[in-house]
């Protein structure tokens, strides 16, 4: 059990891939549009082009966004890639409505004028009964010429774009069930006008009565006024006519297939029904051109020119494109002349920066013995001062010759080094943090500060006094100088007797500070 479930599962993968290969190829192999509109076309027109878009299904870009900027060339680039093989294009102007159709990427493109159109709000919002559903957009709709076959170039070109637009079909092959819609192409010789018309496609069975119709649809009919039924088989009673509409010769065929809906065997007579769904279009041909709106003009509908006009034109169109291609090789020509002068330039350069180094080096290793090396800039400078006062008879401004400022102003001040020497705050950085002169620092015998002893014990300003000690060296003789704080040593001089001082008076911070400093002091 178990290996024939791997090999189903083999068998499956491998059906898969085989499948998705070939409907990708299937996809591929159709042709695909692009329905959009350029410049200023108005609500109208663009609920126009989306019914369009509807009519046009599955293959083709549903959400396509334009921009302003866009122009017919970025479309063309993204449809090769994309397998894009058609354009509709609308436009609008004042008077008319426009519509081009496009072959890729070559063209031809075929200029049609839209004299009138109907949307497919206005076609089923007049039909009593319509019929539309999303199941009949999954496949492409069957295309139906009629009037085609007329004489004339532009006819036969009109039906083989038109064919091409839509998806090819084997009538051997075909699955009847894939077709729900149907676009009708109608050409009028006298008039020149085609009608568009797009028709929703229903299949029903005949030879039966209305009430049998009735039996075989999903919805059973109401029999509560019937007492047999009978009454509904033979007579229909209770239906509406609009329910059994009437089918002859030019609708009712024989179906080679079973198709879908009660009743539709093979080989069996069945009528085929067209309800439209819209959009409606009146179509005039105006033109048809070459390339991608580019090119020569094949036909047109309201001018008619002689062989030689034609021959003029192509004569002309012949010299324009002559003359582009000269004008292409002499531009090619220049760009390459300027990019081998800018090379020459480039190596000049190059050549010239390498020879300027070379001299600098030269100079460098080559000293002049006379020459000394305090002078050679000074004695320049003056020079060219002297010069300049005997040559305009007055002095130099002072930015007109920098060296010769900067010599006046390095011989005329002292060095940096010697005026910091000099300076008092700069040896003193204790002076600067308090904000006070420093005089007479550098006398030693002298008592820098006065002491005022309080009651308390605590002398006047010791804090002070013991800061400038520990910044300025913190001497000896400075740390035995402390009084008692009493009266009689008021204005006695500081001695350094190594006398100590009572213990009453003094204080568990001040003698931690001294022993602190004397030991610093010792070290």
């Amino acid at each position: 059990i178990k290996y024939n479930i791997m090999f189903q599962s083999k068998n499956q993968k491998k059906s898969r891939a085989t499948a998705n290969h070939a409907a990708e190829e299937a996809y591929g192999a159709v042709p695909h549009s692009f329905v959009f509109h350029r410049g200023q076309v108005g609500k109208n027109v663009g609920q126009l082009i989306r019914d369009m878009r509807r009519v046009m299904e599955p293959y083709t870009a549903e959400s396509l966004k334009i921009r302003k900027k866009n122009v017919l060339k970025d479309f063309v680039a993204i449809a090769g890639p994309l397998g894009v093989t058609h354009f509709m294009i609308f436009s609008k102007t004042p008077s008319t409505i426009n519509m081009r159709l496009a072959r890729l990427p070559r063209g031809p493109m075929l200029h049609f004028r839209v004299l009138k159109y109907t949307l497919v709000k206005d076609v089923v919002s007049s039909l009593k009964k319509h019929r539309m559903h999303e199941q009949q957009f999954t496949h492409h709709p069957l295309l139906i010429l009629n009037n085609f076959g007329s004489d004339g170039m532009h006819v036969k070109l009109m039906a083989t774009m038109f064919q091409n637009m839509f998806p090819s079909i084997n009538v051997h092959t075909v699955s009847l069930n894939n077709i729900k819609r149907c676009v009708l192409l109608n050409y009028n010789p006298a008039s020149q006008e085609i009608e568009f018309r797009h028709y929703s496609l229903k299949v029903v069975p005949v030879g039966m009565s209305r009430g049998v119709k009735k039996l075989m649809q999903e919805k059973f009919p109401n029999m509560s006024k019937f007492e047999d039924i009978s009454e509904l088989l033979m007579k229909g009673a209770n239906l509406s006519e609009s329910e059994a509409e009437q089918d002859g010769e030019h609708n009712i065929t024989e179906l080679p297939q079973v198709y879908s809906g009660r009743g539709n065997m093979a080989s069996q007579q069945s009528a085929v029904r067209l309800t439209e769904i819209g959009p409606r279009m009146t179509l005039q041909l105006m033109k048809i051109q070459e390339g991608m709106a580019e090119g020569n003009v094949l036909y047109h509908a309201m001018i008619s020119k002689t062989e030689d006009e034609i021959q003029e034109i192509l004569n002309r169109k012949e010299a324009q494109l002559k003359e582009k291609e000269d004008r292409r090789k002499k531009q090619e020509q220049n760009v390459a002349l300027k990019k081998e002068k800018r090379a020459e330039n480039n190596k000049r350069s190059l050549e010239g920066i390498k020879r300027k180094h070379a001299e600098a080096e030269d100079d460098s290793e080559v000293e002049d013995p006379g020459m000394q090396d305090d002078q050679a800039a000074a004695v320049e400078s003056d020079d060219e001062v002297e010069y300049y006062r005997q040559a305009v008879g007055q002095e130099p401004d002072e930015d007109m010759f920098p060296s010769a400022k900067k010599r006046k102003m390095s011989s005329g001040k002292p060095p940096r080094k010697d005026r910091d020497a000099k300076s008092p705050r700069r040896n003193n950085p204790g002076a600067k943090e308090r904000g006070k002169t420093v005089k007479g620092w550098k006398r030693d015998g002298e008592k820098p500060f006065g002491k005022k002893v309080k009651p308390g014990g605590k002398t006047f300003g010791a804090k002070k006094a013991s800061d400038g000690e520990k910044k300025f060296g913190g001497k000896k003789k400075f740390e035995g100088n402390k009084t008692s704080g009493g009266k009689k040593n008021k204005d006695k001089p500081f001695r350094s007797k190594g006398q100590k001082s009572k213990p009453g008076f003094k204080k568990k911070g001040t003698g931690a500070k001294q022993g602190f400093k004397q030991k610093k002091g010792r070290g």
